[in-house]
């Protein structure tokens, strides 16, 4: 574990600044993307107010940027708000569709002031259609999609994936995505525009594979039946001896003659795929599994091509000889975290600093962007803007 406190960044997105406004969940995900690969985010938060439920030190996802506290609802602070959207190649929000708008901060506004600026909007169901001005969650979202329904066992109900495949997949990452091809459009037409990122549509779109095989007759839309979603006795999760799990996945036929001769069955690639052998087999190796330890079947297939693995925890995963080679975990202030990813060969990323509080460096960042020191203190003593200070 390395601490990167303080740690210089030369990311592929140094010299990119992005304005953020506060929300939660896929939209701080997708600007600790942009901080973790170079770019200078300025997150403003309301004045005083952290945002979420999860105290800022270990709120990770706010890592590597400085935090301006600024009420958007104050001439005042619209106006600082706006000052430093002219200095921005990209804005992120997470507002239900029309709430920047009656702000005042909108992409009309926006956009004629900063013409080359990149809008980026994180909302559920997208800024249009019957549901964009309605509430919802990740798992709502993916229920619309038929994401959900094709997540669980043969005859259990749907199963919740936490609120990775919405919230940060197809919702944090599909904004990435949009904002960061929108910027290289920008920097050759000189021409901004709004990119509408909702986690229905990137839900949807990373489904694309399973609509394909439905198509073809490879799919069946009911869960727990086809090939990666435990239908097979050869793809699924097993109980050990401890009360902990192995999973395998030997789908390749040299992968299954692998794990067939370190378990000792008599199947083979070429007679699985026999319907009428599927329980037996899965009997047969549940009896297997769980005759010994978690630990004995790791050793048992470790740097093999067999496909099994144990089923570690979050924290067991910390500690994991493959995860410590590769310092896929950074400590930070004490607290323990993913590093950045994908991994850069000429212009790594890195994390600067630790979630800060709201207003950690409200009067640095406008001294920063041109504001005078009277003009910073009339903000502050006006409330419209707040400097937080360690107790």
């Amino acid at each position: 574990m390395t601490s990167t406190e303080g740690r210089a960044t030369n990311g592929p997105l140094t010299g990119v600044t992005v304005v953020e406004l506060a929300s939660i969940g896929p939209g701080p995900w997708a600007a600790m993307m942009l901080a973790d690969m170079g770019a200078e985010v300025i997150r403003i938060d309301r004045p005083a107010h952290d945002g979420n439920f999860v105290p800022p030190k270990f709120d990770i996802t706010r890592r590597g940027r400085q935090s301006v506290s600024l009420d958007l609802r104050t001439d005042d602070g619209l106006a600082a708000a706006l000052r430093l959207v002219e200095h921005a190649d990209i804005l992120l929000e997470g507002n239900r569709p029309g709430v920047t708008e009656r702000l005042g901060i909108g992409p009309d506004e926006c956009l004629r002031r900063n013409p080359k600026l990149v809008y980026g909007r994180m909302t559920g169901w997208g800024q249009d259609g019957p549901l964009s001005q309605t509430a919802g969650h990740d798992a709502t979202y993916l229920a619309l999609t038929g994401v959900l329904h094709a997540i669980g066992p043969a005859g259990g109900p749907p199963v919740l994936p936490i609120n990775l495949v919405g919230d940060y997949g197809g919702g944090g990452a599909f904004l990435v995505i949009g904002v960061l091809a929108a910027y290289i459009n920008a920097r050759s037409s000189g021409k901004g525009q709004v990119v509408d990122a909702a986690i229905l549509d990137g839900a949807l779109s990373l489904s694309a594979p399973l609509h394909g095989m439905l198509a073809a007759g490879l799919w069946k839309d009911e869960r727990g039946t086809n090939l990666l979603d435990s239908g097979t006795p050869w793809y699924d999760v097993y109980s050990t001896s401890d009360g902990k799990h192995v999973v395998m996945g030997p789908l390749e036929p040299k992968f299954f003659d692998e794990f067939a001769h370190r378990i000792g069955t008599s199947i083979t690639s070429k007679s699985r795929n026999d319907r009428a052998n599927w329980s037996a087999l899965r009997e047969e190796w549940s009896e297997a599994f769980a005759a010994e330890s978690r630990d004995h079947w790791q050793q048992a297939f470790e740097d093999t091509d067999a496909c099994v693995a144990p089923v570690l925890s979050l924290r067991e995963a910390r500690n994991h000889p493959h995860l410590r080679a590769r310092d896929n975990f950074i400590e930070i202030d004490g607290v323990q975290q993913p590093a950045p990813a994908p991994r850069f060969s000429e212009t790594p990323s890195s994390v600067r600093s630790g979630p800060a509080p709201a207003g950690a460096h409200t009067r640095e960042v406008l001294s920063h962007y041109g504001f005078q020191d009277d003009e910073i203190d009339a903000l502050l003593q006006s409330n419209a803007a707040y400097q937080h200070t360690e107790e």
